[in-house]
């Protein structure tokens, strides 16, 4: 069984772990690592956004630092922000945070994040799973499954079966 690690909020952002973790109530949490597929729709998706950031007036990252509240700090896979300098830890609410789905992930890790980013601020996360080749968006309080993903109010959308037909393409 792992060793819980717990320490004050500034040791945490003064520090870096590779992979990088998470804070949650002065406990250090270990991500789950994506595999082949996760990391493959990690990449796929940043592509995509890339290619928008102009049109859209966006810009984002990846595995960033989100301050979601005084006593915690998530690292979801990917998020989406308005156009323009970012803090290197961000403590405004994104457009948009996606949660790509590992295999070792559990459904209730990955609501309680998800709840986190909602309590923030974020009025749209994504949480995709490439084992299902699946996608849910909640935008309110509204879970839903779609194939094609968006942020309402903003052209931000993604057609996950195109994303997941170049799983296999590489």
């Amino acid at each position: 069984m792992a060793t819980i690690l717990h320490i004050p909020l500034h040791e945490y952002l003064g520090s870096s772990y590779r992979p990088d973790r998470e804070y949650v109530d002065g406990e250090i949490r270990e991500r789950n690592v994506g595999k082949w597929e996760h990391a493959r729709v990690q990449w796929l998706l940043a592509l995509w956004f890339g290619t928008h950031e102009k049109e859209w007036g966006i810009t984002g990252s990846t595995e960033q630092r989100v301050r979601v509240s005084e006593n915690r700090v998530r690292v979801p896979d990917l998020v989406v922000l308005t156009a323009g300098p970012q803090p290197d830890v961000l403590t405004d609410p994104p457009l948009l945070v996606i949660e790509i789905l590992s295999p070792d992930d559990s459904y209730s890790d990955t609501q309680e994040r998800a709840q986190d980013y909602r309590a923030m601020g974020v009025e749209t996360v994504w949480i995709i799973d490439p084992k299902t080749r699946s996608g849910r968006m909640c935008s309110g309080t509204e879970w839903v499954e779609s194939s094609r993903l968006e942020v309402k109010r903003t052209p931000l959308h993604v057609n996950l079966p195109e994303i997941f037909s170049q799983l296999t393409s590489a």
